[in-house]
């Protein structure tokens, strides 16, 4: 939300000059306060290469991308909106490893009720996502007595997300019909996009809650930052008294509004940020890693971490057509770690099948950070990967060397 007068001034004249995104949903540089990694500490510096954006961008498409990034960078307060309760006080700070738009050690925390088999997620007691941080200590928010379902959760990447909202629904529909080995269901998430109020696929966060970065953004901005906005406009405010929220509440009403130049709010810059950031790009392989791709194929991971997926036909050449090597079907599936949350369309035993691009820089692995290393992830699957599972463990010393080198490149 801060800006340089010169920044706007340079923004609005590239979004008036008739070189606008073609069929790209809207998302200053100058260095802006150094971002914490936690509260009080600082973010780890950058790995070259990483954080950057999309390969032929034109001149407006990369003001866009650095208006975002410094939205996505900025350490805000509360005058600006923060809180009353929250988990950061920039995206940089879950997302900042190994660049800008990347993951971190820090979770999340999730909780809810299970009764008679039927999940409550304690939306009245502040469910079901957990704030750990508030402006006034007394507003703190604590997970309630009543709930018996607890779930960390690590922050996903943002790398290559802008290819991934490009790909068509009916592309990751077509997964959900696709003949698949014994075992193997996989389905779409059919959710209500914010936005707009239209029936999307879901295909971001672990449980594929969001269809379109923009509703992504919109729902960091209220739920990680406590910054309300026109997508989330309701304060977060439960067992928060109205003379406690006055003092809490700096700013009455949405909290992120339009820039009077630009006609952006935060949410598009950091959407226009997510939808810019190049994927990370596969590392070089050789003779042992394309044996590891033969032994990936054929035990069957590849059913459900599909090796790529295409684009839909678009006037932007940054998002027409393009093949998408994420490795990952985007669908709904039970393979024995799930974290007993229901979400959007997601049951509580499914997860999103998460892309492996960029697999070999993060760690520690699956939703909850719980698989220390490559094996140890695949070694937790179970039920619906039952079958890759077991391939897995009936490879030779050479197979599984061969495998794990594989996805080393990735």
């Amino acid at each position: 939300m801060k800006t340089t007068f010169r920044l706007r001034l340079l923004t609005l004249a590239l979004l008036t000059s008739g070189a606008v995104l073609a069929q790209v949903r809207p998302g200053p540089p100058g260095p802006p306060n150094p971002p914490p990694g936690q509260l009080g500490q600082p973010n780890p510096p950058a790995q070259a290469g990483f954080g950057q954006p999309l390969q032929g961008l034109t001149e407006n498409e990369l003001a866009l991308f650095r208006q975002g990034r410094a939205s996505f960078l900025e350490v805000e307060t509360p005058e600006e909106g923060l809180g009353p309760i929250f988990n950061g006080r920039s995206c940089v700070q879950c997302h900042g490893v190994p660049a800008a738009g990347g993951s971190s050690p820090i979770n999340v925390t999730r909780f809810g009720r299970v009764q008679n088999g039927v999940f409550d997620p304690l939306t009245a007691l502040g469910g079901s996502l957990l704030q750990r941080f508030s402006i006034d200590p007394d507003v703190r928010e604590v997970i309630p007595r009543e709930a018996n379902v607890v779930a960390e959760r690590e922050s996903t990447a943002l790398f290559g997300l802008g290819l991934i909202e490009a790909i068509p629904d009916a592309a990751i529909l077509a997964n959900a019909t696709t003949t698949k080995p014994d075992g193997i269901r996989g389905r779409a998430a059919i959710i209500n996009d914010v936005t707009d109020g239209q029936m999307r696929v879901g295909r971001f966060g672990w449980k594929a809650q969001h269809a379109t970065l923009l509703a992504f953004s919109g729902d960091a901005y209220r739920n990680e930052m406590g910054i309300t906005n026109d997508l989330f406009d309701e304060e977060l405010a439960v067992g928060i008294d109205a003379t406690r929220m006055r003092g809490c509440d700096a700013i009455p009403g949405t909290e992120d509004v339009r820039d009077p130049l630009t006609r952006r709010r935060g949410i598009d810059n950091f959407a226009s940020f997510m939808r810019l950031l190049a994927p990370i790009d596969r590392a070089a392989g050789d003779a042992l890693t394309r044996d590891g791709e033969r032994v990936f194929q054929a035990i069957g991971c590849a059913a459900c971490h599909v090796p790529a997926l295409v684009t839909a036909p678009s006037r932007s050449p940054l998002f027409d057509r393009r093949p998408v090597p994420l490795f990952s079907d985007l669908l709904l599936h039970d393979v024995g770690t799930g974290d007993e949350i229901r979400q959007a369309a997601a049951e509580p035993n499914e997860i999103r099948t998460p892309a492996l691009w960029g697999l070999r820089h993060r760690r520690p692995l699956l939703h909850d950070g719980s698989a220390a290393t490559i094996a140890d992830a695949i070694l937790r699957h179970g039920r619906e990967a039952g079958r890759a599972r077991a391939g897995f463990d009936r490879l030779g010393d050479d197979e599984r060397t061969a495998l794990l080198a594989f996805l080393g490149t990735l």
